[in-house]
């Protein structure tokens, strides 16, 4: 996908590379809904361990879709994030509307057991849809588009990242970046990194079980 969308006569079909790429990572992240419990979202078996898989599956959904709605919206088309438009931080019980970075150990646990996952579900539905229809439109001269200081004055000022050292940095990350940059961290790699943790910690809360059993 990075290789094709460098290339006008190749860029339509990089953005079909990764549009397979978000629907085979979506379809895990729909297994876990059928086939986990309520507490298996707020599980943190790797608590103490350095890496994403340290959180819950609940805060690594939250926190992907978080971001790329506040990217999407905020920064790239400088209209609603869907939290807002949806209703969603009331809909999903959420007591932030950060990307939830600011959070550490307990206070992950904490944060998702308030959690409505069928909403949560339907809010990342919502986002995916929509940053879809952003990228159907994008041209190949869009790429070298940069965040205006115009919109990264407006997310300072929506309180989406927190002002914690653990999240501010993700602005000066965001805003340094232009659209091309956005597309293969954001919208790409960065589901990957928290997906392939999640997908750690549903094997260990399997192998507990199989344990159990036994």
């Amino acid at each position: 996908m990075q290789s094709l969308i460098r290339k006008t006569d190749t860029f339509d079909q990089g953005k079909d590379v990764l549009f397979g790429l978000r629907n085979e990572l979506m379809n895990t992240l729909l297994s876990f809904r059928k086939e986990l419990n309520r507490e298996d979202f707020d599980s943190m078996p790797f608590m103490n361990a350095d890496g994403y898989h340290s959180k819950n599956i609940a805060y690594s959904i939250w926190h992907i879709f978080r971001i790329e709605d506040i990217v999407a919206h905020t920064l790239v088309c400088g209209d609603e994030e869907i939290l807002f438009s949806g209703n969603y931080q009331n809909r999903i019980n959420s007591p932030i509307i950060t990307t939830g970075n600011e959070l550490v150990k307990e206070q992950i646990r904490d944060f998702t057991m308030r959690l409505n996952i069928d909403e949560l579900y339907s809010y990342i539905a919502d986002v995916k849809k929509s940053t879809e229809e952003m990228l159907r439109n994008l041209t190949f001269s869009n790429l070298k588009i940069k965040v205006t200081s115009e919109r990264r004055k407006k997310l300072e000022a929506l309180g989406v990242v927190s002002t914690d050292e653990n999240a501010v940095w993700l602005i000066d990350y965001w805003c340094n970046k232009d659209l091309r940059g956005l597309i293969q961290m954001p919208f790409s790699r960065h589901w990957i990194m928290h997906i392939e943790a999640c997908q750690r910690i549903k094997n260990k809360l399997n192998s507990v079980t199989v344990k159990t059993l036994n």
